[in-house]
């Protein structure tokens, strides 16, 4: 019966070569054998598919004749018959960048790389850490040394991260002769392949000792606290992170440690709003000084200014304070304060108020209440 290779790979005829490209990968990582879940008969039937389908050639007799072609022996042929007895793909019908893509997942099996962190001697590196801080407004504008305390795993005190009792022997892995890893040869539908893995007698260590350190049951590591100090950069803001290499959980078998990422949280500021690097407050002003002009004192993280009013200051008019904002991160430049003026309209006057304001006089149509020179 013959196949239907678009279906396989869940493309139409028209497809191009990227789209049957993009279908392959994604139905390759879905049915990978390696993977749970897996489904090797199907993993082969989408690389048959694929082996047609990609080369501009199969596919043409394909669309004329079918899978007929693949027992017709012509030039450029494919037969998956032939795939199993050879073992694997022939080197020309390998494409390298969707096997690296495809098995990039898989690199502990593979030895194709990916994975965490490792130790020289192979072990598995520590995990990163998350945690999130909150700081006040000024510490977040103008920076800050914190000191930051930390309940994690620690090296033992007792074996120093040996793992092994202290004046024990420690001798070098009589299987992998110290890497930390040995070598294996997988028979697999590809053919051969070479993985590295980690060395199953010492766990990775490299290393094997008389007596393990009874405090941390060989593991060199115990329950401690941290106390770290770090820095908070001038002009950080909310939703930003600081990176403190090495700060993580430690590695086992002497693995690299992995990082600490510290999540800011700014906390509010009584009158100022941030944006950006801009500064946003609201100034209430009275009648008088918004008609008359003058000057107002603003208040600004770095101490009070004088701001000028103009004569005839209208509501909702915006002043800038220039270079009072926050610091750019990393460059020597700070934003603004912009201060938008709120007048204040008195809500009880007394006689004599009354009769100054009626004495403004009254635009058109106006009529003010009150009595006095115009009631």
């Amino acid at each position: 019966m013959s196949k239907d290779y678009y279906q396989i790979l869940g493309v139409s005829k028209s497809a191009t070569t990227d789209e049957i490209k993009k279908a392959f990968r994604k139905l390759a990582h879905e049915h990978h054998p390696d993977k749970s879940g897996g489904n090797e008969a199907k993993f082969k039937e989408i690389n048959e598919a694929y082996q047609v389908l990609a080369n501009s050639d199969k596919r043409k007799q394909y669309d004329q004749f079918g899978t007929a072609f693949e027992t017709a022996g012509g030039p450029g042929g494919f037969n998956w018959s032939d795939f199993q007895r050879a073992g694997g793909f022939q080197t020309e019908n390998i494409n390298f960048e969707d096997l690296g893509d495809i098995f990039g997942g898989f690199g502990d099996v593979f030895g194709f790389g990916g994975g965490g962190r490792r130790g020289r001697s192979g072990s598995r590196g520590g995990a990163d850490l998350q945690i999130e801080t909150a700081i006040d407004f000024e510490e977040a504008v103008f920076g800050a040394v914190k000191t930051l305390r930390l309940e994690k795993d620690i090296v033992c005190a007792v074996c120093s991260g040996s793992g092994a009792e202290p004046g024990s022997k420690i001798t070098s892995c009589s299987t992998c002769g110290g890497s930390g890893q040995v070598a294996q040869v997988q028979r697999t539908f590809i053919g051969n392949i070479q993985s590295i893995t980690t060395c199953q007698n010492c766990g990775g260590a490299g290393k094997r000792v008389e007596k393990i350190c009874k405090h941390c049951n060989g593991r060199g590591i115990e329950k401690g606290v941290r106390n770290l100090e770090f820095k908070i950069p001038a002009g950080i803001n909310s939703g930003q992170q600081i990176r403190l290499s090495g700060e993580g959980e430690l590695g086992a078998k002497g693995g690299q440690a992995g990082d600490l990422l510290i999540f800011i949280r700014v906390r509010p500021h009584k009158f100022f709003k941030r944006e950006g690097f801009d500064l946003y407050t609201d100034k209430e002003i009275s009648l008088p000084l918004a008609a008359l002009g003058g000057k107002v004192v603003i208040k600004t993280l770095d101490g009070e200014v004088n701001l000028k009013i103009p004569a005839g200051t209208q509501s909702e008019t915006v002043f800038k304070i220039t270079n009072r904002g926050v610091p750019h991160l990393r460059v020597s430049k700070r934003g603004d304060i912009l201060v938008k003026i709120q007048v204040k309209i008195p809500s009880k006057l007394n006689r004599k108020e009354k009769e100054l304001l009626q004495g403004l006089g009254v635009g058109e149509g106006e009529k003010i209440e009150g009595g006095g020179l115009f009631s």
